[in-house]
């Protein structure tokens, strides 16, 4: 093999080499190595390397998965034991874990090597990546922009060809965000699909999950193959699915019923060109033998309130205990001032408004599931607008007052789909006249990622994104 093809493959495509022996595990970390130190100055996505880890991953054996010898990186908000993970704090930035998270463990059972960590906002709360600790992560198509966030690192490393498939969590947003920002495949699973243990049974209220971004639709299918499944602590369970996700694939999606809005759940306009786009893809649907209308739900209540309360609150437990800890009141030199506000807030609430906010993530939860009784899957842009320019949502501002309308503007429709735990992925079908991504969100019915695998694929067939290349590519 020679290297220059290293990205004509995706991550399957990569393990198949290796299957075979034209390839060693080796050779693919050296390679993805290599591309780290020649595009990650730039772009900044990869803030932790443990390339030692990987190498002895690689001496020890590694087991015979569906991505044996594929090189991999895990987002810097989850355990690997032996390696530091700093949640993109400045309190935290030596902290080294003492044991494996859940998603972990089964990445390396997958085969995957695992030579570092991306950038995440502080704790992955925001949906950009510009952190006090490590700077911005800038996006591989004008680095002027943001990569998106919390997964931001992760999508900028795969949008550069670092590697073909990252792993990436979504608690408001947090995988299609960036995925749109950088013109990759992101698919949030179901709730409760994929392991977020040992330490806890759930994040931000069942808002969050784990899963990855990747080149090809078929990696993320074999990799929720790969990753899914309740561990001893999962306090429920998903429903099962019916054949294997990569199986899903090859299978025609049929004629679906697909609703689409452009404008936000609050009815609010979207960039001109944000939403020429999703008409534009309404009309690809429509070619492509399925039933398209345009209709969105009705939401009896705003999601950000609701997801401000309950990730506000998981914000103040991490602020507590990091406080426990010191002896003291931590202040804006450990964390950011935008983390140190939500705290605040949560401060203000009481339990009352947490279950409150609860009941309210339940009614739009309901309002979901009776909008999907008449379509099969719903399409919106997965951002309002083109990918904002860094700067633009400043954590550590004097003055914070402006990010909530900002992130109004910027993800309307993203966190609705956290709270009904839904499948939901973004899809690069678009670009600006400017030459940045427009992704296209599509959610599907609880539990049924199947058809959003079928969808996905047919639209990469129809709309193939693999050869197109941002201008700083490895």
């Amino acid at each position: 093999m020679a290297f220059k093809d290293y990205d004509a493959y995706d991550g399957l495509g990569l393990a198949g080499l290796v299957r075979k022996g034209d390839v060693s595990a080796t050779e693919l970390l050296n390679e993805a190595i290599a591309r780290t130190e020649r595009v990650d100055p730039q772009i900044n996505a990869v803030v932790v390397r443990h390339d030692d880890y990987a190498r002895r991953q690689i001496e020890a054996g590694l087991p015979q998965g569906p991505f044996t010898g594929v090189p991999f990186l895990l987002k810097d908000l989850e355990l690997l034991a032996g390696t530091r993970t700093t949640f993109g704090a400045r309190l935290l930035k030596d902290n080294v874990a003492d044991h494996d998270g859940t998603f972990a463990t089964r990445c390396r059972a997958a085969g995957l090597t695992i030579f570092g960590k991306t950038a995440t906002p502080e704790f992955g709360l925001m949906p950009t990546t510009e952190t006090a600790l490590f700077g911005p992560t800038r996006n591989p198509w004008n680095l002027d922009h943001s990569s998106g966030g919390s997964s931001g690192g992760a999508a900028a490393a795969v949008a550069a060809r670092i590697l073909p498939v990252a792993h990436a969590s979504d608690g408001g947003g947090s995988i299609r965000i960036p995925a749109s920002a950088c013109g990759v495949f992101g698919l949030k699973p179901t709730r409760a699909r994929t392991p977020l243990g040992p330490d806890r049974g759930e994040g931000w209220g069942g808002f969050s999950c784990n899963h990855v971004v990747s080149i090809s639709v078929r990696d993320s299918a074999a990799m929720l193959d790969a990753l899914h499944g309740a561990e001893p602590s999962s306090p429920y369970t998903a429903p099962a699915p019916e054949r294997p996700y990569l199986d899903e694939i090859a299978r025609p999606p049929g004629r679906l019923r697909i609703a689409f809005s452009a404008t936000s759940p609050a009815g609010d306009a979207l960039d001109p060109e944000v939403m020429a786009a999703v008409r534009e893809v309404a009309t690809l649907l429509e070619s492509l033998g399925h039933h398209v209308e345009e209709r969105g739900p009705k939401l009896p209540l705003n999601p950000a309130e609701a997801l401000q309360i309950i990730v506000g609150a998981n914000t103040a437990l991490t602020v507590r205990l990091a406080e426990q800890r010191l002896g003291r009141p931590v202040t804006d030199r450990e964390f950011e001032r935008l983390t140190l506000a939500s705290a605040a807030n949560a401060g203000h609430a009481s339990a009352v408004d947490y279950v409150a906010a609860q009941q309210a993530a339940f009614q739009i939860s309901r309002a979901l599931a009776t909008f999907f009784e008449g379509c099969d899957v719903y399409l919106t842009p997965t951002l309002g607008t083109p990918p904002l320019r860094i700067g633009v949502l400043d954590t550590m501002a004097a003055d914070l007052s402006g990010i909530s309308p900002a992130l109004r503007g910027y993800m309307p429709a993203t966190a609705m789909f956290n709270m009904s735990g839904q499948p939901a992925m973004s899809v690069p079908l678009a670009w600006s006249a400017s030459g940045l991504p427009l992704g296209m969100m599509f959610a599907g019915r609880f539990g049924d990622e199947a058809t959003l695998f079928r969808l996905a694929a047919q639209l990469e067939q129809a709309r193939p994104w693999k050869g197109r290349r941002p201008p700083v590519c490895a």
